[in-house]
């Protein structure tokens, strides 16, 4: 199993309220400088606030909502100290509740 960190908020205030695509793209342009493979992933309506273990943080969180999910700990904590305003966790998987760490909910259009 592998840990992924996460932060999670509202769909509106990730992709609307806050420059969440410039953070994502500088990363990239970052890591492709560095040859390093990519480890963050933007994920709207994430399937793994569905497992029962996230019931109340799914509670608390205004729907529908967007995920940045890392295997990168420190990247989730400097976006949750840049972004204030969102939820900060972990989780492992593939796991019997979270099968896959990045699937989404939304519907493929």
């Amino acid at each position: 199993m592998t840990t992924y960190y996460y932060i999670l908020a509202s769909q509106r205030f990730l992709l609307e309220e806050e420059p969440l695509d410039e953070v994502l793209r500088e990363r990239t342009r970052h890591y492709q400088e560095k040859n390093k493979e990519i480890d963050f992933w933007l994920v709207k309506q994430p399937a793994f606030i569905e497992a029962p273990e996230f019931a109340e943080i799914k509670a608390k969180c205004p729907q529908p909502c967007a995920s940045v999910v890392s295997e990168n700990s420190e990247f989730i904590t400097w976006l949750k100290l840049r972004l204030e305003y969102v939820i900060k966790g972990e989780f492992e998987a593939p796991s019997s509740s979270i099968r896959d760490p990045i699937a989404s909910l939304e519907p493929v259009s």
